[in-house]
């Protein structure tokens, strides 16, 4: 009989977001008539701008006629986005074309990527973020296992991202040195963004320490202030050590027709043995490419002319509008929130919003508080890490005046 990949066994029972969703579908089966307003699930609801569904259009015509058909696409993404992507988003870093990857989104990437490095290596992820990082390092093997004590799985190096450090853990703080370092900036879910010294400290760390830093920077596009860099490679040396993943769903609204992109920079390298006999090192660009082009198909055609349209002046206006929005939202509940009695972190580089449970609250005992009482759907902040317990999340991402009658719930019946 075949037998499983065992690993899968270490998971926790259900991903954060499914259980979410039902938790959510079980209680509005028992109240049919409770107005829920959901703040949970980081998706977008502004329709796509008009400029990016023309091209789209545009591209879906092109497939019915000879002359313009196209079948299989390049793996890494066709250069007319790959061109935009360097000129708009990189020309200054130096970043080449063919130094861009693009996929059908950061949460593949940031999973997949991890296949290019050996299972036995370290690996430091920042407690509470995305939860996508450490359960694909379960997956493939890279960790002991899950501890009911701590909340913890063995053998994974926790950087805390708490009060105590103002939500930015620092490389100081490591008692152990990593290979592999995952870095979300801004984070999800504190919305916290990193400084710039703060980065910087972090890209010398691992050019010293010979480490990788994965760096999600999905939520770049909501970046306010001055100090909080847009890409990693605005740091001296980063191309060396980091490979950063970047995404079309949070800023154009893309999260239903999936485009993204990865920067691999050629300097960026990892050791291997050769025969046994000599350490050598190995570009992790050239393994990227090799291992997209054996398991990846490319995004359609259809799909990365629409992305490239985000790139043009009325698609830059257009988002950017759609991101004021968002952040419009998340003022509101970051100041409904202080004005209930919260203690409130994050709303300002980035579209969550990240608020101290009262009185010691457990998180998920706090997501049934919000939802039974005032029918308003977050997500609990432990679901995130163990540093996130005792806090919750909401997002920015949701109707406008949804998000007002959900504050106005809060300050009238807290």
């Amino acid at each position: 009989m075949i037998a499983i990949n065992k690993n899968f066994l270490k998971l926790q029972d259900s991903y954060l977001f499914s259980t979410v969703r039902k938790k959510v579908s079980e209680y509005t089966k028992d109240n049919p008539d409770a107005k829920i307003i959901k703040l949970g699930i980081g998706d977008v609801t502004r329709p796509i701008p008009k400029v990016i569904l023309d091209a789209i259009k545009k591209a879906t015509d092109e497939m019915g006629y000879i002359e313009t058909f196209r079948g299989y696409g390049p793996e890494h993404g066709y250069d007319f986005l790959r061109e935009k992507i360097v000129k708009n988003d990189y020309e200054k870093m130096e970043i080449s074309v063919d130094e861009i990857f693009i996929s059908d989104g950061a949460k593949c990437d940031t999973a997949n990527i991890t296949e290019l490095f050996d299972q036995n290596i370290k690996v430091a992820i920042s407690d509470p973020v995305y939860p996508v990082y450490l359960d694909t390092n379960v997956m493939y093997g890279r960790t002991g296992s899950f501890q009911c004590s701590t909340g913890k799985y063995e053998n994974v190096i926790y950087m805390e991202a708490t009060e105590k450090n103002n939500f930015e853990p620092k490389p100081e703080d490591l008692e152990e040195v990593p290979d592999l370092i995952y870095i979300c900036s801004p984070n999800n879910p504190t919305g916290i963004a990193m400084s710039r010294n703060t980065l910087k400290k972090w890209v010398e760390y691992a050019n010293y320490n010979n480490c990788i830093i994965l760096y999600d920077a999905a939520y770049e596009a909501f970046i306010e202030e001055s100090d909080v860099p847009h890409s990693i490679y605005e740091i001296e040396g980063a191309k060396n050590v980091a490979i950063e993943f970047k995404s079309f769903s949070k800023t154009a609204g893309f999260t239903g027709l999936r485009c993204a992109y990865t920067v691999v920079p050629k300097e960026c390298e990892a050791v291997y043995c050769d025969n046994g006999k000599e350490m050598r090192k190995i570009s992790i660009n050239k393994l990227w490419e090799r291992r997209c082009s054996t398991k990846f198909n490319g995004v359609s055609y259809i799909i990365q002319r629409g992305a490239e349209a985000t790139y043009s002046d009325e698609g830059k206006e257009k988002i950017k509008e759609n991101i004021e929005y968002y952040k419009e939202n998340a003022r509101i509940i970051k100041n409904g929130l202080q004005s209930a009695g919260f203690t409130v972190y994050g709303g300002v580089n980035a579209p969550y919003v990240w608020l101290k449970t009262p009185n010691g609250v457990k998180s998920w005992d706090f997501f049934d508080i919000m939802l039974e009482k005032y029918n308003i759907v977050g997500t609990p902040g432990v679901g995130f890490g163990p540093s996130g317990e005792g806090y919750f999340r909401l997002t920015a991402f949701g109707d406008r005046e949804k998000t007002i009658e959900a504050m106005k719930r809060l300050v009238e019946f807290r």
